[in-house]
Parts: C-alpha cells; sequence; structure tokens
C-alpha cells in the first residue's frame, strides 16, 4: 500500500517524532510505501522514504497549520494514498496517533471562559473534534489510559475506535552487557569521581519538563551532598532561561544543559538518577527509557507512564499537586542512599525483561495495515 504519515514537524529527538519514525519503519519493513507530509524536517531522511515539504507560511501557528491541511489535501487528492495517518490532530485523517493530550480539557481546566472565544481556541478545538467526535471515522492509536480517559468524556469517542498500544521503548535503551566498562568510560569522559553524583534530565521542551524544578531541587540540597553531584540536561530548546536560573541559584558550576543527541544511551549508563518532574506530559517515554537501563527514577505523577515508575519500583513518584519542598526531600533522600538506588537498579532490570514495553511500533503497523 501507499501510506501517507502527516506530521507538522520532524526532528530527531522529539518524542513524537521518535514514535512516528519507529511505526512508519515499520509499515515500510512489511513492504508498503512511505510518503511523509510535513513543514519541517531535521536530520537525515531514511531510505525509501519520499519526504514532502509544505511550503505554506502565515502569521499564526494555527493559521499555517490550516494551510498546511489543505495544502496536503489538495495534494492526496492528486496522488492518493491508501492509508493516510497523522501524528497531529487534523480533518480527514484514517489512523490518528494520539501523543497530545486532551486539548479541549486543558481549554476547560486550564484556562478563563474567555479563551474560549480565540481564534486559536476555535482551530484546535475543531481539529481534535474531527477525529475524536462520535460520528468520525478516524481509528485512534492512544499510549496514555488517562488521556483515553478524558477524550471519551469530552466527545463520547465510540470505544472501537480507540486502540490502547503499550509503549515503544527502543531496544537500544537497555542495559547492555558491558554496561560497567560503558558507566567508567562516560564518567572519565565527564569528569566524574567515584563519589561524584550525576543527576540527568532528558527531553525536549524544558519549561513543559520541569527544568526549572529540577534545578530549584538541586540548589535545596544539603551542603555536602550539593558539592558532589551535577545535573545534565538535554532536550531541543532555548537554554538561556535556565542558564540564567542556574546562576541566580549558585548552580552555574554544576549544570549542564546539551542540545539532542544521539548517544543518550552513555548518559543513562553513567548518571545515578533520572530527574523528570514535568508539569504535565502524556507519557514521558524516557522513565521508561531510564528503567531499562538500570537507572532509578525521580518523577512527577502528571506524567502518563508514573505509575510504571512504582510498578517496577524502580524509584519514586511526587503526588499531584506537585510540591517542590517534596520533591527536595525525595531527591536527597535518593541521592544520599546508594543501597537503595542499587536496589531501585535491581528492580527496574528485572521488571523490564518480563513488561511489554517494547511492541507499539508493531501494535500500531497492525492497525494502520488492517485491511
Amino acid at each position: 500500500m501507499q501510506l501517507a504519515f502527516i506530521l507538522f514537524k520532524y526532528f530527531p529527538y522529539g518524542g513524537l517524532q521518535r514514535d512516528f519514525l519507529r511505526i512508519a519503519l515499520t509499515c515500510q519493513a512489511r513492504g508498503h510505501a512511505i510518503r511523509v507530509h510535513t513543514l519541517q524536517w531535521q536530520g537525515d531522511i531514511p531510505p525509501g522514504f519520499e519526504v514532502v515539504k509544505v511550503p505554506v507560511r502565515a502569521l499564526s501557528n494555527h493559521r499555517r497549520y490550516e494551510k498546511f491541511v489543505d495544502w496536503v489535501g489538495r495534494d492526496l487528492q492528486q496522488r492518493s494514498a491508501d492509508r493516510i495517518v497523522g501524528f497531529n490532530k487534523m480533518p480527514g485523517l484514517d489512523v490518528y496517533f494520539c501523543a497530545d493530550p486532551c486539548f479541549e480539557d486543558k481549554a476547560r481546566t486550564l484556562r478563563g471562559p474567555l479563551y474560549r472565544l480565540s481564534g486559536r481556541y476555535r482551530h484546535f478545538a475543531a481539529y481534535e473534534r474531527a477525529v475524536f467526535a462520535a460520528d468520525s471515522h478516524t481509528e485512534i492509536l492512544m499510549i496514555s489510559s488517562v488521556q483515553q480517559a478524558l477524550y471519551v468524556k469530552h466527545y463520547a469517542t465510540p470505544p472501537a475506535r480507540l486502540h490502547l498500544l503499550p509503549p515503544g521503548i527502543s531496544a537500544d535503551r537497555r542495559a547492555p552487557p558491558d554496561a560497567a566498562a560503558v558507566r567508567a568510560d562516560f564518567r572519565r569522559e565527564f569528569g566524574l569521581a567515584e563519589d561524584d553524583l550525576l543527576l540527568l534530565q532528558i527531553g525536549s521542551g524544558f519549561r513543559t519538563k520541569g527544568l526549572d524544578r529540577s534545578l530549584r531541587g538541586l540548589a535545596a540540597l544539603p551542603p555536602e551532598l550539593k558539592a558532589r553531584t551535577r545535573l545534565i540536561a538535554i532536550g531541543q530548546d532555548n537554554p538561556k532561561p535556565f542558564f540564567s536560573l542556574a546562576r541566580t541559584l549558585g548552580l552555574a558550576d554544576r549544570v549542564s544543559i546539551l542540545s539532542g543527541r544521539d548517544d543518550i544511551p552513555r548518559f543513562l549508563q553513567g548518571a545515578d538518577l533520572l530527574i523528570h518532574p514535568a508539569y504535565n506530559e502524556n507519557t514521558g517515554t524516557v522513565l521508561l527509557e531510564a528503567v531499562v537501563a538500570g537507572l532509578p527514577v525521580l518523577t512527577s505523577a502528571a506524567c502518563g507512564y508514573a505509575h510504571y515508575i512504582e510498578e517496577a519500583a524502580a524509584g519514586h513518584v511526587v503526588p499531584l499537586p506537585f510540591e517542590q519542598d517534596h520533591l527536595n526531600r525525595t531527591l536527597a533522600d535518593m541521592l544520599a542512599d546508594a543501597a537503595a538506588r542499587r536496589q531501585w537498579r535491581a528492580s527496574g532490570l528485572e521488571w523490564a525483561e518480563r513488561a511489554d514495553i517494547y511492541s507499539q511500533s508493531e501494535r500500531a503497523a497492525d492497525i494502520i495495515l488492517k485491511p
């Protein structure tokens, strides 16, 4: 079949983008042709992919997205596809991969009533309704049971169209046989002594992922513990506000902020704790990537995958409503207790051997390609 995949932007280090690429490659491996419509593509194009960069501009994002959808619709009329698979909400999809939280729920719980009079609201509400309304025909690939319940609440989406997928964790995130050697090499490269502690935060969108909370947690550590703790944050975002906050908190020499990169497995082995106190997060794939690597996790209950940390006994989850003091105390306790970190590592690795957290792309391809 000819498959048309549609997403607004592709860059190598986004969670949605990585899910898209794995699913598209799985479909291609089953013998199907891949055409991608996008506004922007950063990075290498996989062999055999046809990437169509849609040439539209507008003053606002939502108006640009409207022009994008119109352009793609005209292109698909001229060059049809057997399946149209979207990774952003829009009309005309056969299948939608739902990586985003429910817009309608956020608009009604986090915004005032005047917001619902705006053009931005009308645009995103209409595009979400086109996918989730009871009379729509779009099949929906869900990755969060919490968000699935919210969509059903607002749209009465028929259960038969909602397909809850397992997480899709890449095999290269799993702890390798030579994990100890990888860790030793990494720590030598980054100048970490044996008793130094490394906090790791991974994820594009530092504000949403709670990097400010992590910095405040580091600043609040007891002096002896803070003196031997560093934090490395990795992701695609503007680091300047967070460098400024680090300087204000007296952490300029304790914090590094790096752009997205391809050697994340080395960081997962070299660190002592993954910290991910997100403000909101539909899933939080990095939490499971840390677990399968044997890295203990401290996260917030705002992450859709936070429950896996408790199931795997691989760290701690800060409950909602979030309290910075709670994070600070938990962070200090986890860093001070080496024996507990060894147990969280062992528990996480044991759980990763039996949990179904690797088959997302295969299950998604089954639904996309269903006759």
